[in-house]
C-alpha cells in the first residue's frame, strides 16, 4: 500500500468489486421478478460468457498497445451508465427483460476489456517482489466484496426496491473512475517482443504472437493449464450446491447460505495469508497443491451427507480455491514481460469460458462429481511428476 499507483488501483477495485457482486443479486432478482421465468434467469448469465470468449484475444492486444488507464477509464464509465439506464427504466417504469440482456452483455464486453489491463497496470505499479502480496490484497477485496455486496444489495431491495440497488452500483463506478483519473499517465515502451514497435503489426498478428508467448513460456503454459484444469473439472461443483442444500443434507435455501459463507471465510483466509506471505511461499508447489488438496475436499463434500462436515469442506475448499487462484496469477504475471502481459492475462480470463461449460457438464452429469474431482487431483499428480519445472515455480 506504499505504492501511490497500487493504492489508487486498489482503492478503485474497492468500489468496482462491491457494485459487480451487487448486480450478482439485482440482476437476477430484477429478471425473476420481470419474467417468472428460471430459464430466463439462467439465460441471462449464460450471454456474459459470449464476449469474454470472443473478446478476450483482442482486449488482451489492446492492454499491450494502447493505454491501459484510458481503457479502464473507458470501461468503468460505461459500466456507470448502464447501471444508471437501469435504475431510470425501474424507476420510469419502462423496465423490460430485453434492457437486461443487452445491459448484461454490455457489462461482460468492457469487462473483457477492464480486467487484462487492471491486471496489466497492477504488475506495473509494485515492484516484482510485491507482486503476490499485490495480488493477495486484490483478492481480499474480492472476498470481502463477495459477502458485503450482495448483502448491501438485498437490504436495498428490500427497503427501497431494485432501482436503489443499480443506483448505488452506478455511484461505485463513478467513485472508482475518480481514483482511476488520479493514476498517473503511463510510462512504457511497447514492444512485440522481436524487437518491432508493437503499433508495426497487424492487431490479428499481436494476438497470434500473444497466443505464441503463451505457449512457448513453460511457467505460463503450466500455469493455464492448471487454471484451466480446475475451471473444468472443480470450481463449477458450486452449481449444484441447491441440490445437495435442499435434497441430500436437507437444510434449505438458509443451509446453503451458511454453506457458501463458510467457503467465502476460508477464501478471505486465504486472500490474506496469500497478502502476507507474498513471494516467500512456493508458488508452484502452492498452486499445484492447493489444485489437488480442492479435487479431493471437493469428492469429500459430494459424499457427504452429514451437515458440518460440508460446512467444514466448504471452508477448505475456500482456502484453496484462492491460493491456487491468486498464485496462478502472480506466476502469469510474473514470467509475462510487459509487453504481453495484457494478452496472457486476457488469455486466464478466458478460462471463465471453461467454467460456465463444466457447470454444463457437471449439471449434466451430477452423479460423477466426486470422480470429476478426483480426476483433477490425479491431473495435479501427473503435472507434479511429469512436469518438473512446475514444482520449481517460484
Amino acid at each position: 500500500m506504499q505504492h501511490r499507483e497500487f493504492r489508487l488501483l486498489w482503492y478503485g477495485q474497492v468500489f468496482t468489486s462491491m457494485a459487480t457482486w451487487m448486480d450478482s443479486i439485482a440482476r437476477g432478482w430484477l429478471m425473476y421478478e420481470l419474467t417468472h421465468s428460471s430459464l430466463q434467469l439462467g439465460l441471462v448469465r449464460g450471454v456474459q460468457a459470449i464476449p469474454t470468449l470472443l473478446l478476450s484475444p483482442i482486449a488482451g492486444s489492446a492492454a499491450d498497445l494502447y493505454s491501459r488507464k484510458t481503457q479502464i477509464l473507458i470501461a468503468q464509465i460505461i459500466d456507470g451508465l448502464l447501471y444508471a439506464w437501469v435504475a431510470t427504466m425501474i424507476l420510469t417504469g419502462h423496465i423490460q427483460p430485453w434492457i437486461i440482456y443487452v445491459t448484461s452483455i454490455g457489462l461482460a464486453t468492457v469487462q473483457a476489456f477492464q480486467q487484462p489491463s487492471r491486471a496489466s497496470m497492477v504488475s506495473d505499479s509494485v515492484p516484482p517482489s510485491y507482486l503476490t502480496n499485490a495480488l493477495g490484497l486484490n483478492a481480499v477485496v474480492f472476498n470481502s466484496a463477495r459477502s458485503a455486496g450482495p448483502a448491501l444489495a438485498g437490504i436495498l431491495i428490500a427497503g427501497f426496491g431494485t432501482a436503489a440497488s443499480y443506483s448505488v452500483q452506478a455511484i461505485f463506478y463513478l467513485m472508482a473512475t475518480i481514483w482511476t483519473f488520479m493514476l498517473r499517465a503511463e510510462q512504457r515502451s511497447v514492444s512485440n517482443g522481436g524487437g518491432q514497435a508493437a503499433h508495426g503489426e497487424s492487431f490479428t498478428q499481436n494476438i497470434v504472437e500473444g497466443w505464441k508467448f503463451s505457449w512457448r513460456n513453460d511457467e505460463v503454459r503450466i500455469s493455464l493449464l492448471i487454471v484451466s484444469i480446475s475451471m473444468f473439472l472443480l470450481i463449477p461443483f458450486t452449481t449444484l450446491l441447491p441440490v445437495y442444500a435442499r435434497d441430500i443434507l436437507h437444510v434449505g435455501a438458509t443451509g446453503q447460505g451458511v454453506l457458501l459463507t463458510s467457503m467465502g471465510i476460508g477464501a478471505l483466509f486465504s486472500s490474506v495469508f496469500v497478502a502476507s506471505f507474498g513471494d516467500r511461499i512456493p508458488r508452484g508447489l502452492f498452486m499445484i497443491g492447493g489444485v489437488a488438496l480442492y479435487g479431493i475436499v471437493v469428492a469429500i463434500f459430494s459424499a457427504s451427507t452429514w451437515y458440518p462436515l460440508s460446512i467444514l469442506a466448504m471452508f477448505i475448499i475456500g482456502l484453496c480455491h484462492v491460493t491456487s487462484h491468486a498464485l496462478i496469477q502472480t506466476v502469469i504475471q510474473s514470467y509475462s514481460p510487459p509487453e504481453f502481459r495484457g494478452r496472457t492475462m486476457a488469455i486466464f480470463h478466458m478460462t471463465q469460458v471453461i467454467l460456465v461449460v463444466g457447470a454444463m457438464f457437471i449439471g449434466a452429469l451430477a452423479s460423477l462429481i466426486g470422480s470429476m474431482a478426483l480426476v483433477g487431483t490425479v491431473l495435479m499428480v501427473a503435472i507434479f511428476m511429469m512436469m518438473p519445472k512446475a514444482r520449481q515455480i517460484l
